[in-house]
């Protein structure tokens, strides 16, 4: 008996997996747009010099100093913008000769020896020779440069009475540190003009030989009373002891 053939069952078919849907292209992004360019800075305002207008003071500033300047800019109240500056007023012409006595910002009073020609680069100067006995000096000053140089005259009588009654009034003494006002003194007595002057006499004759004046206050002071009554002691002719004695008497009489 022949036994019965094995039939192979069919192998099961694979199963295709299902395919994802695709997705959708995602849209491209647009170009970043380049960054906005920083607004350029806004101009400065044109600011414009003018120099002060109106004779000075005689003696006023340091020889060779330069000009102090008032800076005014567009919108406020000044020159408008683009305006030129007003021209200066043509300083005074100072006619000296051999033995005038005149005072110079930094040193005092001194007296005219007269006018001597040097040649230099080629050119003929003319200077004023002044001497300066208490300081053995011999000053030289080129003619044209005397109203800037600060060489002037002697006040007369009449001007140095503003000066007096400087002297007599009331001390203003600035509640500052004493380096700072040591400063100023020394500005106004270095100006050589004598209202100036008087006030650093002034100020400190109130405590000029009081135990507190420090050495630096008494050195300050005598300088200022000195270079005062050396122009003083010059216009009444009379010798700077005495001239120091009559100043000091103002001083004291308020």
């Amino acid at each position: 008996m022949t036994p019965p053939r094995k039939t192979e069952a069919p192998s099961p078919k694979p199963v295709r997996k299902a395919e994802a849907p695709k997705k959708p292209d995602a849209p491209e992004a647009p170009p970043a747009e380049a960054a906005p360019a920083e607004p350029p800075p806004a101009p400065r305002p044109t600011i414009i010099v003018a120099a002060p207008t109106g004779p000075a003071r005689p003696g006023m500033g340091r020889p060779g100093a330069p000009p102090s300047f008032a800076v005014r800019s567009p919108g406020r109240p000044g020159f408008a913008e683009g305006q030129s500056a007003p021209p200066r007023p043509p300083a005074a012409k100072v006619e000296l000769k051999a033995g005038d006595h005149v005072v110079y910002p930094t040193h005092g009073v001194g007296q005219v020896q007269g006018i001597e020609t040097i040649e230099a680069a080629g050119h003929a100067l003319q200077m004023v020779v002044v001497t300066f006995e208490e300081n053995r000096m011999t000053l030289r000053v080129p003619v044209n440069k005397i109203p800037t140089a600060g060489l002037r005259k002697l006040f007369t009588p009449k001007e140095f009475e503003a000066a007096i009654d400087t002297l007599k009034g009331k001390a203003r003494i600035k509640r500052t540190m004493w380096s700072r006002r040591a400063q100023e003194y020394e500005a106004k007595i270095n100006s050589g003009d004598p209202i100036q002057i008087a006030e650093v006499v002034r100020d400190l004759q109130r405590n000029a030989g009081q135990p507190d004046q420090s050495f630096s206050e008494r050195q300050i002071y005598e300088q200022a009373l000195e270079r005062l009554a050396a122009e003083y002691a010059a216009i009444e002719k009379i010798d700077k002891a005495e001239a120091s004695e009559r100043l000091v008497a103002f001083a004291k009489s308020v």
